[in-house]
């Protein structure tokens, strides 16, 4: 009697667990869209302000990138806003429309966080390296996620209560949830240290002054944000799905 008495408080206190980590993903959520828009929001400011010597971001990712000796890594162009990227298998930094011919401190402060990751990739950063391997397995876990969560519902509405193929994909969705979180743990280093790098180059090689850098610090602030909600956004679902998975044994 005690025995099942127990194991009624571990499934009870498993599932208030997981009411908990399910209410936590709402404010997180939220939070997540809030620094979408305040990343937006914050270039847009400084994209209104030029920097005092009025060159285009381009022209000064190319200054950075040779006074490093990268001058083997290209610079290109794509379409969009905020889609700037460095592309490791051509080496080159990417610069959108909205940063590549702009001379605004948000545009300079964007392909220099860019030019960043190149140099991650020139100089072995860890990081940058364990992120790149993950890259391709995470493609295929995240291309299953949706498939995973359609045959759930249809098992879980169709089979015996009794069966055990619905926790089984629920094990598959832990290992995904785990991967995406892996991935956004290890981009966050991966962030910080090229903005870190990008403001250090661009006031040791005087492209801007002071102010200015503050106001680069501000942009590449907002967008580090971006990738700190996604961390806590994934875990908080890693999370939700370990508890499904703990309150299952429980019951059982």
């Amino acid at each position: 009697m005690n025995i099942l008495l127990c194991a009624s408080q571990e499934y009870d206190m498993m599932l208030n667990i997981l009411y908990l980590v399910a209410l936590c993903f709402i404010p997180v959520f939220i939070w997540s869209i809030y620094t979408s828009i305040k990343v937006r929001m914050t270039f847009k400011k400084f994209d209104k302000v030029n920097s005092t010597k009025g060159l285009p971001a381009h022209i000064i990712a190319r200054q950075i990138l040779d006074s490093e000796g990268l001058t083997d890594v290209k610079i290109g162009r794509c379409a969009g806003s905020l889609s700037d990227h460095y592309d490791p298998r051509s080496n080159t930094v990417v610069l959108s429309d909205s940063v590549y011919n702009s001379s605004s401190i948000a545009a300079i402060g964007v392909a220099a966080h860019e030019v960043g990751h190149a140099i991650q990739h020139a100089r072995n950063y860890a990081p940058i390296k364990i992120r790149g391997a993950l890259v391709p397995v995470l493609n295929l876990s995240s291309k299953l996620l949706v498939p995973i969560l359609i045959i759930n519902i249809f098992l879980t509405v169709f089979l015996p209560v009794t069966s055990n193929l619905p926790m089984i994909i629920y094990y598959v969705l832990l290992g995904v949830y785990a991967l995406n979180m892996l991935f956004a743990l290890v981009t966050l280093p991966c962030e910080f240290n090229a903005s870190s790098r990008a403001k250090d180059i661009l006031e040791d090689l005087s492209i801007l002054d002071s102010d200015e850098i503050k106001g680069v610090s501000k942009v590449l602030r907002s967008a580090a944000m971006t990738y700190v909600a996604s961390f806590v956004l994934t875990l908080v679902q890693l999370a939700r799905i370990l508890f499904i998975i703990l309150a299952s044994k429980r019951r059982d």
